[in-house]
């Protein structure tokens, strides 16, 4: 059975990291001694739920935690360096540090390290997320120990809502457009303009009502959506935002 290590401090670790052509080594002293660490741990680099969801939720949030005083966030895994680097290229992890714990000794010290041989991954992490504070581990959410790759309790929510209920999370908002529409431009720069990161999605002539209507009703661009709420076109928006 996983058992949470609270109280306890982090394992004494070397890390072999590759920047650039050089090889760095970086130490748990390093990381986490003086300093407060939000670490989580996942089963692979690449993988769905690991892209999809646990990595990208972090770096959106990441703003709020450092607003609560957290210093560093670690994604930790057991791949090699290079792994860990081409999967920060390929995601949204500019606010996190990407930490390859190739030889599993920082996991294994967790007593984290798994056997996942059935999906021919060897040795690997369970999933897990930690608050530390000067190296000493405050805070675990362990997952559940069942079948597959359960995601419940080390999402970046759970964390932030431990550390800091009332913290303020980012806006979430998409603007659904067309190329080259005044409105959906005046749209995103008047969200801009009131302190808000907009997506915007542009969707070519050949789908675009279709993917217009069916997310909103509607068949005209633009179609803003603010944290799961239809807003709706321009006139709207302009209205909600008063």
């Amino acid at each position: 059975m996983l058992q949470s290590r609270e109280g306890q401090r982090v394992p004494d670790v070397t890390f072999p990291v590759r920047q650039g052509n050089d090889w760095k080594t970086l130490t748990s002293d390093e990381l986490f001694k003086g300093k407060t660490v939000v670490v989580f741990s996942l089963p692979g680099a690449f993988t769905p739920t690991c892209s999809s969801s646990h990595l990208p939720r972090y770096n959106e949030l990441a703003p709020a935690f450092r607003a609560a005083g957290v210093d560093t966030i670690v994604c930790l895994s057991v791949n090699d360096t290079f792994v860990m680097n081409e999967w920060a290229k390929d995601q949204e992890s500019e606010n996190i540090t990407l930490l390859p714990d190739g030889n599993g000794d920082f996991t294994d010290g967790m007593g984290m390290l798994v056997d996942k041989r059935n999906l021919g991954f060897g040795k690997r992490s369970w999933r897990y997320s930690m608050l530390v504070r000067d190296g000493v581990v405050e805070k675990m959410f362990i997952e559940p120990e069942k079948d597959g790759d359960p995601f419940e309790v080390s999402d970046a929510d759970t964390m932030l809502n431990y550390l800091a209920p009332q913290a303020k999370k980012p806006d979430q908002v998409v603007v659904f457009s067309k190329p080259g529409c005044p409105f959906c431009i005046e749209a995103k720069a008047l969200l801009e303009s009131r302190g808000f990161a907009p997506v915007e999605i542009p969707l070519e002539h050949k789908v675009r009502g279709r993917v217009i209507g069916a997310v909103s009703g509607k068949s005209t661009a633009p179609q803003v959506f603010i944290n799961g709420t239809l807003i709706g076109g321009l006139e709207q928006l302009q209205a909600h935002l008063g």
